[in-house]
């Protein structure tokens, strides 16, 4: 059965920096993170191909948020730097068979983690 576990959310002052993790079990798709901040829809942010040549970011994290990812460890890795109040969501890390699944904010990717809480402080 398909897992996903996420690691790295916390607290951070606005302009610092978080890593979270996302390590895949039973499943080698492509992968992405989405996030919901309180009294909003969840929305893409970023997503990553199999092979990871392929990267695609939300307007609101380009510049600042890097994806990457480790197949040796069915890992992927979100890099969030100048990280801003706005940023403030439970990031939820998914995964779909179709790269544009990944992004996909009407349908919904088809797997995702429990959730990991990331708080930016101004």
């Amino acid at each position: 059965q398909a897992q996903l576990r996420e690691t790295g959310g916390g607290l951070v002052q606005a302009g610092g920096s978080l890593r979270l993790s996302c390590t895949a079990s039973g499943l080698t798709f492509s992968m992405g993170w989405f996030r919901q901040a309180p009294g909003k829809e969840r929305e893409f942010v970023v997503a990553i191909s199999v092979s990871g040549a392929s990267t695609y970011y939300a307007d609101s994290v380009k510049g600042r948020f890097t994806i990457s990812r480790d197949n040796a460890k069915n890992t992927i890795y979100l890099q969030m730097n100048s990280m801003k109040p706005e940023d403030t969501a439970v990031y939820y890390c998914v995964a779909d068979p179709n790269i544009m699944g990944v992004q996909s904010e009407t349908s919904g990717p088809r797997y995702w983690g429990q959730g990991t809480q990331v708080t930016v402080s101004s």
